[in-house]
């Protein structure tokens, strides 16, 4: 199978790894990669598979957390990623800091944004148990080629959640029409087997699939990082109901890391405040 990924900047130069999640891939990063790469770093934004440009199994028991982990080990491997910035958010979290954990010496600093690692003590958000209930059999996205595209531009307050939900595109302009065409893309015109990718990652929640969800490993890396002594950032969508302000602060503290909250940005604080996270990150970087 094939793995797409952007590969951007110089080839000698510090390494930017951006990670997405569900439902998005490297365009995700649009906004934040300009900066970056005008900062000196190579940017690599892979899309996981099932995603974007990358294959996309039909098969919906391939796609299992380890096996996402797997697969972008092997990418930084094969590419030989050396003095990394890790920005991960939503599944990039689980599927990213694992790398920290396997390959210490790969990594420069952690960026974590709007994400988490699965451990005993941490309370699901009620946000998060209805998104998992969403994908179940009678829930609302429970059905043939589930449109998540309305979903981002709903949750970046250009359409209504109830738009968003029936999965019927609306005569969209402007911004909305740019954001929702970009994200389509890859999904375009395809069957419904290629959204399986998509499908999985909701219920690969580790209150609902402790083993698809990569739960134990998730413990691990959660407490193994407690140990982290090189920097941290912490970037933070503070409109988020998912992960929540509360839940971002308390891990940055446990990790002596910096918090950086954007107020008003939500879930995908990249897709709406790309250029304003970068610049915090580069500042962060200039503040070590």
């Amino acid at each position: 199978m094939r793995m797409h990924y952007l590969d951007e900047g110089p080839k000698d130069a510090p390494v930017m790894l951006l990670l997405h999640g569900m439902p998005t891939w490297a365009y995700l990063y649009r906004d934040v990669i300009p900066t970056l790469l005008d900062s000196g770093y190579r940017c690599i934004a892979p899309d996981y598979l099932g995603f974007g440009r990358s294959d996309k199994p039909t098969d919906q028991n391939w796609y299992t957390i380890a096996r996402h982990t797997e697969t972008l080990t092997s990418l930084i491997t094969e590419l030989d990623l050396k003095n990394i910035t890790l920005l991960c958010q939503d599944w990039g979290g689980p599927i990213g800091l694992a790398q920290a954990v396997f390959m210490p010496e790969r990594f420069s600093r952690l960026t974590i944004m709007n994400t988490w690692l699965h451990h005993p003590e941490y309370e699901y958000s009620d946000a998060l148990r209805d998104w998992n209930q969403s994908w179940h059999e009678g829930g609302q996205f429970h059905q043939d080629k589930p449109n998540m595209s309305l979903l981002i531009l709903a949750v970046a307050g250009l359409l209504p959640i109830e738009s968003a939900a029936s999965g019927e595109v609306p005569d969209l302009s402007g911004e909305a029409l740019n954001m929702y065409t970009g994200f389509f893309a890859p999904i375009k015109d395809m069957p419904d087997e290629a959204y399986n990718g998509m499908r999985r990652f909701p219920l690969s929640l580790c209150f609902d699939n402790y083993d698809g969800g990569n739960s134990a490993a998730q413990t691990h890396f959660y407490q193994t990082l407690m140990n982290w002594h090189k920097p941290v950032h912490f970037i933070w969508g503070c409109s988020d109901e998912v992960f929540t302000e509360v839940w971002g602060r308390q891990w940055a503290d446990q990790m002596n890391a910096t918090f950086s909250p954007i107020q008003e940005a939500s879930h995908f604080l990249q897709n709406t405040h790309g250029k304003e996270l970068a610049d915090i990150l580069i500042t962060r970087i200039s503040e070590e």
